[in-house]
């Protein structure tokens, strides 16, 4: 250890004494303060204790003394060190202390001039304090050989002052083997044998090696097998050299019993403290290059490097590097150097040195920790000159290196790093201005990363994301907005920015403009919105201000808007509406408003203009004028306008008032109020300017139209509106226009329940009321964005009144009228609950229920409601399925209001057919559904026996968007004596109609549709079967030939086909009941293969058609049999399959395959059915062309292409087979399709059963005995002589004939539809063989 320079030398003694009184030593007399340090010393404690002993009475106690001398001459150095060695010890106290005595005095530290520095070394036996070596260090200057220790370099003082410290023992671990049997004995540590091993060995071993230098103690710690291994310990001060340790050896050889064997070349020391283990650095962190050294003073190089977790020798290779070296031929310096470390080194390392029997080892635990780095969280700058700033620190304050900043982005954007090495933290402040971050860079995103870099190598990095935003610029147009009221207007705001967050508009007492009013647009270098007021009023009048966000930036600019006050056309009040006036008379007119400001008002009669007297009558102004009859001609129809103008010059015409001028004698009706009209004369007025007894301070509204009958004026219709419901519609209609909707909504709705339940005998018993209450309902659906359950009670409340029996006649004559007033106010009702946004909501009146729930995310909880309404003895369920509502967006609503008399006034789809027969139940989703939904409802069935049951939905774009009952997408799932189950994909208003025109499952029509359909099926099945046993019967008779071994090949599969459809056909009438849940996995397979089967009929047709055009057409082609096969099997299956397939996979997910009543292809839903229908109607088209074609063919055959005549009459048989059976199938599923629609006629139904369940009948004798081939196999099998004799003898056929021959007269009927079949008679002799298929040819007919 170096320290200034000094002129004097000093060093530190240690003095040990004890004593058994109070210690009073006084050193002032010996102890002489280092120039060193003259301050620190005074300050410690200059004793230390050394031991204590705890007993009764007063004990002896060893202290230490540390003492500094110094000198000015160092050759008093030596002779103080040699009289120090000669003294005798212990030294007894002075006089005055008898009990303390001095045990030793010995020199720890010397230190002496060097140059311009002091070097302190350490005297034997004394060393510097390990925790305060550099290990890796040799001071500059110095020569480690001069005081012969490692650690030549200090990090600081020792903790205990600037002394070398004693050393502590050195423990050698050693074993040696004896060469006897182990016993297990040894392993326990109480047994005798292992206590007498104990013995024998330590004095042998005590005896050994007390000739090492600073022994103290040596200790058996145990036995292990391999003959048998002794381990033991030996505690020195010093180390001892190779030599005396071989000499201790012999001497515990010699000194131990024989009978032991010890083997003398066995021995094996390893020592545990004196190999000096050092890490660099000591906070190690990933990527650091990490050097671990181990030093011993010993001269050797044999060093290896384990690690313990691992369990592996370190080796050279490109992360680990070992060096090992000797210095000054006394020190073994062995370095593990790891490059870039990483976590998987963390563990425990073993430096082990090796000499002859020796063994230096040392472990120390590495542990690697990552670089953990807390940053700023990603943010947004404004590009606004103001300094933001983002800082890192690093969890673990080291003195890093360095610590650097980069960024990464489209734009470039630098700032000043600050860095305070103390805390580990380094601050980075960004200054971003306009021109670096241009509105076309708003939202750009600049990566910025704080890397810190250790003196070791490693480095962390934290990136830091920072979003740019410009101070975006907002201009308004146009400049001035001046309008009067029923004007429009538009302000336009324009951004610099396309990026943003939010673009909404505020009026100036900061209410949000609802979002029907504007319309915002991005576009790729701007954003626009547009504000737009169709119909401005005088509330849109002030300052309206463009909002544009982005992120946390506001940018605001406001624009002006000046509405001048005019009346509306709908607020005007004409009086009279509609009048007679007597030719050369006069007649008062006028127009009224419900304001008093400054107007200009002026009557336009024809081509003429007047001006108009004022009148104010409390808070109705009215403009008058004296029209006279005599200023025109008579009669004439006159229309009269009265024109208001405002201060702005703007003007508005009220409604036509029209003026009828007629001869006075022809009038018979007279009224101060009405005025006059000739007998049936119609005219309407305003209800308040009627005779309607009305009040002054609410004045009614609505229209009256009256009749003039005989002399007096009779009420005709009366739609007048009650004075407080009048007031609400005005509002209502204003409301829609303000800018402040949602505000005053709330308000609205309450007044309005008020009032109707004040009005609740005028709204049961005038239309007019009723009108404006479904109108004002409409009119405030239109407006909420969301609902609360008040607002929602309030709704259902003023439904509850306008639903009440009370007022079921007026609503009759509503309907009347043709007022649609009915699909209006479900639609209303349907637009609140949409927007409803209430948790688990329920809202009961005696005419209306509602109830809802939230779907949370994570829902698994299925919808169920129930509505029971006692007075109307109705009940009905809802249930939605948690499956389904987990394709609903989280926080839906899903609602359903329940109506037990809407039933009794929704127009009827078929009036006096179709009837509403349960509760309307509406459900709502306030998301929008993306994917198939499905509902069930359960209705109470009050007419079990009333006909069938049907599912329905009120469709509102229906009979010309009025509304009607539509059943699309929903189906009776099943029917009780009690109730009926519905399901539907689809969300509305739901119920059920009875259809009475549809067969009952008990009626007659019913009964005989199911006996002729059974019984038909039965002779049909026996007829296939009864063909396919034919056929095998006759098949090498009838298949001699390739054409006619095709035909009997597409005849057997038609045959088998329709054979296994006709099974299938029973089995899923078998399934089905409407009665009753079908089902369902049944019925889809039964479909299926009803559907596969009856395809394969018909492609089997169409392959026998094909063929035969091939046949004749292409003679000169000539295709091998199979295949021909192939083809013929492909068609014939495989295509029905592809179809059938694509049919079931692309319906039955949506379960809309079958249909809801029967196990057949769905119609209603999905047109699956067409799926059939139209391949087979193509085939029969495709056969019957071919047919045509191939009878003109063979009737008029061109030069060369006369076939055989073999295959001429096999021809001739496909044609005729295809000819009758192709119309035959063709219109029975003709008859079929027409079934399908509803109303239609039920002789379509009984011909399609009679054609459908005969079919097998007719493939039996048209397709198989018409053949006069088979007919003949047939003969010749059973009857062989008779018939053989008889066909060799003549080529026609006589009187013993078949029925089916050409001389039975249906057989003559059939074959005149092919012309001259009748000819074909063989004149020339023939082989029987050939005579006989000719023949055949010629005279059958039918396949």
């Amino acid at each position: 250890m170096k320290s200034p320079r000094r002129t004097t030398l000093c060093f530190v003694i240690i003095v040990i004494y004890s004593s058994q009184a109070t210690l009073s030593l006084s050193l002032e007399s010996i102890v002489y303060h280092s120039l060193l340090h003259e301050h620190e010393l005074m300050e410690e404690d200059p004793v230390r204790q050394k031991r204590a002993v705890a007993i009764s009475s007063p004990a002896a106690q060893e202290f230490t003394v540390d003492v500094e001398i110094s000198f000015e001459n160092a050759s008093f150095l030596e002779p103080i060190k040699a009289y120090l060695n000669n003294l005798s010890f212990p030294i007894q106290g002075n006089d005055t202390d008898l009990a303390t005595n001095i045990l030793s005095i010995k020199v720890s530290t010397v230190c002496r001039p060097t140059g311009n520095e002091i070097w302190c070394s350490c005297e034997t036996g004394y060393e510097w304090p390990q925790e305060s070596c550099l290990h890796n260090l040799t001071c500059q200057g110095h020569d480690g050989s001069s005081a012969g220790h490692h650690c030549s370099c200090l990090k600081g003082l020792p903790p205990k002052g600037p002394f070398c410290q004693l050393r502590g023992d050195i423990i050698l671990r050693v074993s040696v083997r004896l060469n006897v049997g182990f016993q297990e004995d040894l392993r326990n540590s109480s047994s005798a044998l292992y206590k007498s091993y104990k013995t024998d060995l330590e004095t042998a071993f005590w005896k050994g090696y007390s000739i090492l230098p600073g022994f103290k103690l040596v200790t058996v710690t145990g036995f292990r097998p391999g003959s048998v291994v002794v381990t033991y310990e030996i505690a020195t001060t010093t180390t001892a050299s190779p030599a005396l340790m071989y000499k201790a050896n012999e001497k515990v050889t010699q000194n131990l019993n024989q009978t032991y064997k010890m083997e003398s070349n066995s021995f094996q020391v390893t020592y545990s403290n004196e190999t000096k283990f050092s890490i660099t650095p000591e906070i190690i962190f990933e990527g650091d290059t990490v050097t671990l050294m181990c030093e011993n003073e010993v001269f050797s190089t044999n060093v290896s490097w384990t690690h313990v977790e691992m369990d592996v020798d370190m080796q050279n290779n490109t992360e680990v590097s070992i060096y090992t070296s000797v210095l000054n031929n006394m020190t073994s310096v062995s370095r593990l150097i790891i490059h870039n470390i990483t976590q998987a080194y963390t563990g425990e390392y073993i430096c082990k040195l090796t000499l002859d029997i020796f063994e230096y080892a040392s472990r120390r635990k590495v542990e690697v920790i990552p670089i953990q780095i807390l940053a700023s969280e990603a943010t947004e700058v404004m590009c606004d000159n103001n300094p933001v700033s983002l800082s890192c620190c690093s969890e673990v304050n080291v003195n890093w290196s360095q610590i650097e900043w980069k960024q990464e982005g489209s734009i470039s954007i630098p700032g000043t790093a600050e860095t305070d090495t103390d805390s580990g933290c380094s601050r980075y402040t960004l200054v971003a201005n306009g021109t670096q971050c241009p509105s076309r860079a708003s939202g750009t995103t600049v990566v910025y990363t704080c890397e810190f870099i250790s003196a070791h190598g490693a480095r962390g990095r934290k990136d830091i994301e920072v979003t740019f935003i410009s101070a975006a610029k907002l201009n308004i147009t146009p400049d001035l907005i001046s309008v009067s009221e029923g004007q429009s207007f538009f302000i336009k705001c324009i951004s610099d920015m396309s990026n943003y967050d939010e673009m909404y508009w505020n009026t100036s007492a900061g209410t949000k403009i609802y979002k029907r009013f504007y319309t915002t647009r991005r576009y790729p270098d701007r954003a626009e919105s547009v504000l737009t007021v169709k119909t401005s009023t005088r509330e849109w009048n002030g300052t309206y201000h463009c909002v544009f966000r982005y992120k946390s930036l506001y940018r605001v600019v406001a624009k002006d808007v000046t509405v001048y006050p005019l009346p509306l056309e709908s607020n005007i009040m004409v009086d009279p509406v509609e009048a007679a006036v007597p030719c050369r008379s006069s007649h008062h007119i006028r127009c009224c408003i419900e304001e008093d400001a400054d107007y200009k008002v002026i009557f336009q009669v024809g081509s003429s203009s007047f001006p108009a007297v004022k009148e104010v009558n409390e808070k109705q102004v009215c403009y008058k004028h004296h029209f006279m009859a005599d200023s025109v001609s008579c009669p004439e129809n006159v229309d009269v306008f009265c024109h208001f103008t405002n201060a702005a010059n703007n003007s508005v015409q009220s409604p036509s008032m029209k003026l009828h001028l007629v001869p006075g004698e022809s009038i018979t009706c007279q009224d101060p109020i009405l005025g006059v009209g000739e007998p049936g004369k119609v005219i309407q007025k305003l209800c308040r300017f009627s005779n309607i007894t009305r009040s002054h301070e609410s004045p009614i509204g609505g229209i009256i139209t009256y009749r003039c009958v005989g002399s007096r004026w009779q009420i005709k219709r009366n739609d007048c509106i009650s004075a407080p419901i009048n007031a609400l519609l005005q509002l209502a209609k204003a409301l829609v226009k303000s800018p402040t909707q949602d505000e005053k909504l709330p308000s609205y709705l309450g007044n309005l329940s008020i009032s109707t339940k004040q009005v609740k005998l005028e709204a049961g018993s005038f239309s007019g009321t009723l009108g404006a209450i479904i109108n004002i309902l409409d009119l405030f659906s239109t407006v909420p964005t969301q609902v609360n359950s008040e607002m929602m009670t309030h709704v259902l409340s003023t439904v509850n009144v306008i639903l009440g029996k009370s007022a079921l006649n007026t609503w009759k004559m509503s309907q009347q009228q043709k007022t649609n007033y009915s699909s209006q106010l479900l639609d209303s009702v349907e637009r609140f609950s949409r927007v409803l946004r209430a948790e688990d909501s329920t809202i009961s009146q005696p005419n209306v229920q509602m109830k809802s729930m939230v779907i949370k995310p994570g829902h698994l909880q299925s919808y169920r409601q129930s509505f029971v309404f006692l007075d109307s003895d109705l009940w009905g369920n809802v249930t939605i399925n948690g499956c389904q509502l987990e394709h609903l967006q989280p926080d839906s609503f899903v609602v359903t209001v329940a109506f037990p008399t809407l039933k009794t006034i929704l127009d009827q789809d078929v009036p006096g057919e179709n009837f509403a027969n349960s509760l309307v139940m509406t459900t709502t989703v306030s998301r929008s559904i993306t994917t198939p939904f499905r509902i069930l409802m359960t209705f109470k069935n009050n007419h079990p026996s009333g006909g069938i049951p049907q599912c329905v939905f009120w469709n509102f774009d229906l009979a010309n968007h009025t509304g009607g009952w539509d059943s699309s997408g929903c189906y009776v799932k099943a029917v009780t004596e009690d109730s009926v189950t519905c399901s539907c994909e689809h969300l509305t208003s739901f119920s059920i109609l009875m259809s009475p025109d549809s067969p009952d499952p008990d009626s007659l029509l019913k009964i005989l549709l199911d006996i002729i359909s059974y019984i038909g099926l039965c002779f049909s099945i026996l007829s296939l079967a009864a063909c396919l046993v034919v056929e095998a019967v006759v098949w090498k008779s009838v298949t001699k030939n390739r054409t006619s071994s095709m035909r009997h090949i597409c005849i057997v599969n038609i045959t088998a086909s329709l054979l296994v459809a006709d099974v299938w056909f029973i089995v899923a009438a078998a399934i089905h009941d409407h009665r009753f849940p079908l089902n369902e996995t049944a019925c889809v397979a039964a479909t299926f293969f009803v559907h596969f089967f009856y395809l394969s009929v018909f492609f089997w047709m169409l392959t026998l058609g094909l063929m035969l055009f091939y046949r004749l057409v292409f003679i000169l082609h000539d295709t091998s049999k199979s295949i021909q096969k192939t083809i013929a099997f492909s068609l014939g299956y495989g295509c029905p399959l592809l179809i059938s397939v694509i049919t079931v996979g692309a319906t039955q997910p949506r379960e809309v395959y079958t249909r809801k009543n029967a196990c057949w292809l769905n119609w209603e839903d999905t047109k699956a059915l067409l799926a059939f229908v139209i391949p087979a109607l193509v085939i029969v088209v495709v056969n019957m062309t071919i047919t045509v074609v191939v009878v003109t063919k063979i009737l008029r055959p061109s030069i060369g292409d006369k076939p055989s005549k073999q295959e001429k009459s096999s021809l001739i048989q496909i044609t005729k087979s295809i000819g009758v059976l192709t119309p035959l199938l063709g219109l029975t599923w003709g008859f079929g399709l027409a079934t399908v629609f509803q109303g239609s006629n039920a002789v379509f139904h009984i011909v399609f059963t009679l054609l459908n369940a005969f079919q097998g009948l007719f493939i039996l004798l048209f397709g198989c005995l018409w053949d006069q081939k088979v007919q003949e196999a047939l003969l010749n099998k059973y009857s062989r002589s008779k018939w053989s004799s008889q066909h060799s003898k003549s080529t026609s056929i006589g009187s013993s004939t078949p029925v089916f021959s050409m001389s039975s007269p249906i057989s003559r009927r059939f074959n005149n539809l092919f012309g001259k079949t009748g000819t074909y008679n063989v004149s020339t002799p023939e082989t029987t063989s050939s005579s006989l298929e000719n023949t055949s040819s010629a005279y059958s007919l039918l396949n």
